[in-house]
Formats: structure tokens, C-alpha cells, sequence
């Protein structure tokens, strides 16, 4: 069996990284680089960064920043916001980067899942989908949660694996910064449809929301931020308890 993976979430803004409630009401949380350390001496398996405004503000993603935090840090470290090209794409993976995702560009041109898997390889490149329910679907929104998609989540997964991605970096905007935990029906609807490795994103507040995640789901990975960002929980103690719950985790 594959350990569950573990995943920090590093969302910029303006250099530094930012948390918010279902992708409103931002507040600071710390410097992108001290946190990234910080996590990789706790213990996680892997770093995302996303920069939360290159899409609306019409600008490339903060290419500078992403070499200086991978030049720290030995785990994992995936990286996305405002990628619209392969050009972007390979240029980050210069600059340190061992996986990319793309969410809004994809939707609005699928074929460049395609062309990021031929370019990058399938493993390295993740789709990124940011879902609020609706009835009885989940749509799909772009623009940093802005803009709604009439797409339906489940679909979309479906064909971006098709498409070529090696990984859904699957987020609820129902449940994102309110640490009332995971989507379940959601991430379990995703993860049973797809057979690429998909990460939980959005709600987590405790180690028992890890462990229900991954008792109640097929998800690869969960990952959170808040918790982590104000030392809540730190990565040992959450992987200490999910042990002890006999779920395999890297230790």
C-alpha cells in the first residue's frame, strides 16, 4: 500500500504567504520561505505553492520567489497560478519546481493538459479543481475562485485524466479555510471516478479530519494550511496520531 501523503499549502500574495475563508477575507501568515523550512523539518512529503492573484492581476507567477523557496527545501514541491503556456511551465521546473498545476488555463484550453503532459511527462503535471456544490453536482470556478464554470466537477476530472494529467489537486470552496474538515462526498465522488492519485484540499481543522479523509475516501494525499501556518497542529504530531489510527504515512 502507498503511504498517504501529507501536503502544505503555500498561497502568495504579494510575496507573502495569505489565508482566507472560502477564498475571501485574506489575511498574512507568514514568510514563504521561514514556512517552507518549517514544514520540511516537521515532517511533510511535499509543498504546493499557488500564486493566489497572477490570474486576475494578468501577470506571470512570481518566478523569482518559486527558485528561492525550492533552493531551501528538498521535499516535493509543486507550483501553479497564472500558467497559461508550456514556455511558463518548463520554466519553473528550471527553476526548481517538481510538478506544476494549472486550473484556469485548462479549462479554457484543455489541449495544453495535453501539451504539459507530452512536455513534462504525466507525473509531473497536476490539474488543480476549486468546486462548490450545487444542487446535486459540483461546478467548477477559475479566475482564483472567481468565475464560475458551467462544468460539472466529476466531468472534468474525468477528462483531464484523459487528457493527461497525472494528479487532481481536488479543492472544496464550501469547506476552504473554515476548518470544519474535508468534503467528503466530494473528494469521495472524485476520487472513486478517476484512477489518477487525487489531494484533498479545503477544510481542514484537526488530525481527526486527516484520518477521516483517508478512511473515507481513495484520496492519495490531504493537505492543509491554517493549521500548519499557525502551528495549530504541526506535521509530526498529525502523522504521530494518523499512525497510531493505523493509517500508512511517510514517517
Amino acid at each position: 500500500m502507498l503511504a498517504k501523503r501529507i501536503i502544505a499549502a503555500l498561497d502568495i500574495k504579494g510575496g507573502r504567504v495569505v489565508k482566507g475563508i472560502n477564498f475571501e477575507n485574506i489575511r498574512d501568515a507568514g514568510d514563504p520561505i521561514e514556512l517552507a523550512k518549517r514544514y520540511e523539518e516537521e515532517g511533510i512529503d511535499e509543498i504546493v505553492f499557488l500564486d493566489i492573484s497572477a490570474t486576475n492581476e494578468g501577470r506571470d507567477i512570481l518566478f523569482d520567489l518559486v527558485e528561492e523557496v525550492a533552493s531551501e527545501i528538498h521535499i516535493p514541491f509543486t507550483v501553479g497560478g497564472g500558467l497559461d503556456s508550456t514556455d511558463q511551465m518548463t520554466e519553473l521546473i528550471r527553476n526548481g519546481a517538481d510538478k506544476i498545476f494549472i486550473n484556469t488555463a485548462a479549462v479554457e484550453d484543455p489541449d495544453i493538459i495535453r501539451e504539459g503532459s507530452d512536455v513534462l511527462g504525466s507525473s509531473n503535471l497536476v490539474v488543480a479543481i476549486d468546486a462548490k456544490k450545487e444542487g446535486e453536482e459540483w461546478k467548477i470556478y477559475t479566475h482564483g475562485g472567481t468565475k464560475r464554470r458551467d462544468m460539472d466537477a466529476v466531468s472534468w476530472a474525468h477528462k483531464a485524466e484523459d487528457l493527461g494529467a497525472g494528479e487532481i489537486l481536488l479543492t472544496s470552496m464550501d469547506r476552504d479555510g473554515t476548518k470544519e474538515g474535508f468534503d467528503i462526498p466530494l473528494l469521495k465522488r472524485i476520487s472513486s471516478a478517476v484512477d489518477i492519485p487525487v489531494v484533498a484540499s479545503g477544510g481542514a481543522g484537526s488530525a481527526e479530519d486527516f484520518s477521516e479523509v483517508f478512511d473515507k475516501t481513495e484520496v492519495s494525499a490531504a493537505l492543509a494550511a491554517s493549521i500548519f501556518h499557525y502551528e495549530e497542529w504541526n506535521v509530526f504530531e498529525l502523522k504521530s496520531y494518523l499512525k497510531r489510527r493505523d493509517i500508512h504515512v511517510r514517517y
